[in-house]
C-alpha cells in the first residue's frame, strides 16, 4: 500500500456473584420458567444531570429581575375578603407548614443535599470511603485513596473532575476535562474530538507488552501457550498469575492519570474467555470480568468514555497472538469457519445486552465486535455477510436510532480503507476503524527521525503521517461515516523486545537497541518522536494510541517505548497536552478538504437509520454462500452448532442489581453442539476434511433459528 500505511502488521498489535457470572440469569434453557427473566428494576441514576457547580448566570438574574418587575403591578382596589383571606393563610403557613419544614423536611433536605454528588463545589458530599475526606467528587489537588488502602493526589490541570458516590454507583456527572461532555452528555461525533489510548494487555496477553511472562516462560508465543505453561508451573501460582496481572498491571491511578494527561476515552480490548471457554482451550476462563469491571468503574469516576473492543474470537480472526493463538485463521475461513464465526455472534450478543443497559449505555458509546479480521485470509466478501448479520442482531437488541446501544465498530483489515465505503448505506451507526502504522509495512524505515527542533522535528515522518492518514480517513468519514483510529503508535519503525512475536525479529534498516532503551535518548530524539506523534494524532482526528503502558523486561526496564504513552508523557516525546497537536498538519504545509466534518444522518442514527435497501445487501446472506478454504459446493456440508445451549450472562458489580439483560424478548439459546455430529478442532482445522454429509438441520437464518422456550 502506498506510504505502508495499510500494510498488516505480523505478530504485533497494529496489537459480583462467583466471578462476575450468573449461571444463567436469565437462562435460555429449553423448559424454563419465564419469571425467571425479568429486568431488576432500575434504583441508580445513570442520566443524573445535576451540576457539580451551581450558579446563576447574569443574564438569567437579568431576566428574572424584569418578569418581576412586570408582575408588581396589579389592581389598587382589592376585596376584604380577599384580605381576610391572606391573613389566615398567614397564620397557617406560620403555625403549621413552618414548624414542619424546620422540624421535618430541611434537615433530611440537608442530609440529601450532603451526600449527593456534585451538589454545591467540587469536593462536596460525604460518605465516600475512597476520598480522605469522604468527599463525593473532587478536583485538581483532591486525595484519593484506592480500594487497596493505597493514596495519590489527583492532578488534573484541564477542569476535569472525578465522582464517586456509593449510594448512586452509576452516577454519570463526572468529567474527564473542560472541553469533553460530563458522561450524563451525549457525545456528538460530528463535533467532539476523540483524544483517547488503549489499556492493551490487561486482558489480552501480549509479548511485547509483558515481557517478562514470556521470558519467565521460554518457548510460549502466545497466550495460548504461556497458559498451558503456566497451568503446568502450580508452583508458583499456576494459570492464576493472570489473575494477578489483572488486579496490578493496570490502577485506578492510572485511569487518573489518563484524564489528568488530557486524554478523554480509552479503548479496553478483551478476550472472549472473560464470559466463557469450551473444551480443549486452555485460557483463564471466567475470571477477568470483574477485573473488567473494576475498569469500567474507574472510567466512569473520571469521565472516561469507553470504546469496549472484542480483542479475541474463537479459532482466531487472523492468525496473530493477540487473537489469543498465533498461527492459523478459523474464523470465517475453513471447515470450522462457521461455526466458530456462531461462537463469535453469541459473544458479541451477550456483551451488547450488557452493555445496553442504561447503567453502562452512556459509559461505553462503541463497541468494537471482531479485532482485525484478516480481510487477506478471510474475504471481504464473508465478512460483509458477518457484519450484516451482526448488525442486524445487534440493532434487534438495542433498537435502532441516535442513543438506542452504542456504535457497532468494524475493522478494515487491513486493506485500502476507502474500499469499504458505500457499504450497507442507511446501516445504524456502523462506525470503521483503522489502526495506521509504518512499523509493519516491513520497509527499513531507516530515514532519520532526530533531525532538529520546531517544524523541522521529526525528519519525513510527521508529513508521512499526515499525508498517508489524514486524507484517507477523511474520504472514509465522507464515504461510509464515522472513522476512527482504533490504534496507532510512536513506532515507525518496528524496534521492540517482542514487537515482532518472540523471539521476533526486525525489518529496520538500523540498530534497533538505540529504540528499546529510552534512558539513552536525547532531546532532538525525543523532539522528533513528539512530532511524529503530533502529526499522527492531527491526521487521523479521533484516535486511540496503542498504548497507555508497557511493562518492563527481566531487564529493569521498557524495551518497547515507542509504544508507551504514560511512558512518553513522562520523558517528554508526548505532548503534555493532547490538543497541541490539533492543525500539526496545517503548520508542516498539509491541506485536506475531503471531508466537511458533517456525515448523512443515518450514519449517526439520524434519518434514514436502520433502513438498508434491499439491494445493497445482495449475496450478504447468512451463511456465506462461499467461504475461503472450502471447495464450492461442501458450505450445507460444513459443521455448526444449534441454537439449544445454555446463555451464560454477565452480571454486573456486587452493589447493583443488575441482571446483565438488556432485552427480555432475546431468548434464543446459545450455540451447542449437535449429538451424533463430529467437530474438527476449532483451532487447526485448516487440513480437516469438510464431512460428506450433513449433519443435523445445518444452519439456518438467525431469525428462523429454534427459540429455546423460557
Amino acid at each position: 500500500m502506498a506510504n505502508n500505511s495499510y500494510a498488516y502488521p505480523q505478530d504485533a498489535h497494529s496489537p459480583f456473584t462467583t466471578n462476575g457470572y450468573e449461571q444463567p440469569q436469565p437462562s435460555f434453557s429449553p423448559g424454563m420458567d419465564s419469571s425467571m427473566t425479568g429486568l431488576a428494576s432500575q434504583t441508580s441514576t445513570p442520566d443524573n444531570s445535576s451540576p457539580l457547580l451551581l450558579a446563576q448566570t447574569k443574564s438569567e438574574a437579568r431576566r428574572y429581575e424584569s418578569e418581576s418587575r412586570g408582575n408588581s403591578k396589579g389592581k389598587k382596589r382589592t376585596t376584604m375578603f380577599v384580605l381576610i383571606g391572606l391573613a389566615v393563610l398567614c397564620i397557617v403557613v406560620v403555625a403549621v407548614v413552618v414548624p414542619v419544614y424546620f422540624v421535618v423536611i430541611k434537615p433530611k433536605q440537608d442530609k440529601q443535599d450532603k451526600n449527593a454528588p456534585g451538589s454545591g463545589s467540587i469536593g462536596g458530599g460525604s460518605g465516600n470511603s475512597q476520598s480522605p475526606t469522604g468527599a463525593t467528587s473532587g478536583g485538581d489537588g483532591s486525595q484519593i485513596v484506592t480500594e487497596e488502602g493505597m493514596t495519590f493526589t489527583y492532578n488534573n490541570k484541564f477542569g476535569g473532575y472525578w465522582v464517586q458516590d456509593p449510594q448512586d454507583p452509576f452516577n454519570n456527572n463526572a468529567r474527564a476535562n473542560s472541553w469533553t461532555p460530563p458522561l450524563n452528555e451525549s457525545w456528538d461525533f460530528r463535533k467532539q474530538r476523540i483524544y483517547g489510548v488503549n489499556i492493551g494487555g490487561l486482558f489480552v496477553i501480549e509479548p511485547f507488552i509483558s515481557p517478562m511472562f514470556f521470558q519467565k516462560y521460554a518457548g510460549t508465543s502466545d497466550e495460548w501457550t504461556l497458559s498451558q505453561a503456566m497451568a503446568a508451573d502450580t508452583a508458583n501460582g499456576g494459570l492464576q498469575q493472570l489473575e494477578e496481572h489483572y488486579k496490578t498491571f493496570i490502577t485506578e491511578k492510572d485511569l487518573a492519570e489518563i484524564a489528568g494527561a488530557g486524554l478523554n476515552w480509552i479503548r479496553l480490548p478483551i478476550p472472549f474467555w472473560a464470559i466463557d471457554t469450551w473444551p480443549g482451550e486452555p485460557f483463564l476462563a471466567q475470571t477477568s470480568w470483574k477485573y473488567i469491571l473494576r475498569v469500567l468503574g474507574w472510567a466512569r469516576k473520571y469521565g472516561l468514555r469507553v470504546k469496549l473492543d472484542l480483542h479475541t474470537i474463537p479459532g482466531s480472526q487472523n492468525g496473530y497472538n493477540h487473537s489469543g493463538k498465533l498461527g492459523q485463521v478459523n474464523f470465517l475461513n475453513g471447515v470450522m469457519g462457521v461455526a466458530n464465526a456462531q461462537r463469535a455472534l453469541n459473544y458479541i450478543r451477550i456483551l451488547t445486552e450488557f452493555i445496553s443497559q442504561p447503567e453502562y449505555s452512556n459509559l461505553i458509546p462503541i463497541f468494537g465486535i471482531v479485532n482485525e479480521a484478516l480481510v487477506e485470509v478471510i474475504g471481504k466478501d464473508s465478512l460483509k455477510s458477518f457484519y450484516l448479520e451482526a448488525h442486524n442482531m445487534i440493532r434487534d437488541i438495542t433498537g435502532v436510532g441516535e442513543g438506542k446501544g452504542a456504535y457497532v465498530s468494524i475493522h478494515d483489515g487491513f486493506v485500502d480503507i476507502t474500499s469499504w465505503s458505500g457499504l450497507l448505506p442507511g446501516a445504524d451507526r456502523l462506525m470503521m476503524d483503522s489502526h495506521p502504522y509504518f512499523a509493519f509495512g516491513n520497509g527499513a524505515n531507516d530515514d532519520p527521525i532526530a533531525t532538529g527542533t520546531g517544524l523541522e522535528a521529526g525528519g519525513i515522518w510527521p508529513r508521512q503521517a499526515c499525508n498517508a492518514w489524514g486524507p484517507s480517513l477523511n474520504k472514509s468519514r465522507t464515504g461510509f461515516g464515522v472513522t476512527i483510529a482504533g490504534e496507532f503508535s510512536n513506532g515507525y519503525n518496528d524496534c521492540g523486545l517482542f514487537l515482532r512475536g518472540v523471539p521476533g525479529s526486525h525489518t529496520y534498516g538500523g540498530d534497533c537497541s538505540l529504540y528499546q532503551d529510552s534512558t539513552n535518548w536525547n532531546e532532538t530524539l525525543k523532539a522528533g518522536l513528539k512530532a511524529f506523534a503530533m502529526a499522527s494524532m492531527d491526521a487521523t482526528r479521533d484516535y486511540f494510541f496503542w498504548t497507555w503502558k508497557i511493562g518492563n523486561s527481566t531487564s529493569g526496564r521498557v524495551e518497547a517505548p515507542l509504544w508507551s504513552y504514560q511512558l512518553g508523557l513522562e520523558n517528554g516525546w508526548m505532548p503534555t497536552d493532547p490538543r497541541d497537536a490539533d492543525g500539526y498538519c496545517v503548520k508542516l504545509g498539509i491541506t485536506d478538504d475531503s471531508f466537511n466534518g458533517q456525515y448523512e444522518p443515518w450514519m449517526t442514527g439520524g434519518v434514514g437509520a436502520g433502513t438498508i435497501a434491499a439491494a445493497a445487501t445482495v449475496g450478504f446472506s447468512w451463511p456465506p454462500a462461499s467461504m475461503s478454504g472450502v471447495p464450492p459446493g461442501s458450505m450445507t456440508f460444513l459443521p455448526t452448532y444449534t441454537p439449544t445451549g445454555t446463555v451464560t450472562t454477565l452480571s454486573g458489580p456486587t452493589s447493583a442489581s443488575l441482571k446483565g439483560w438488556y432485552d427480555d424478548a432475546d431468548r434464543t439459546g446459545a450455540p451447542a453442539t449437535i449429538a451424533g455430529c463430529s467437530y474438527p478442532d476449532g483451532w487447526n482445522a485448516q487440513d480437516a476434511t469438510v464431512p460428506a454429509t450433513r449433519c443435523g438441520a445445518g444452519l439456518t437464518a438467525r431469525n428462523a433459528q429454534p427459540t429455546a422456550s423460557v
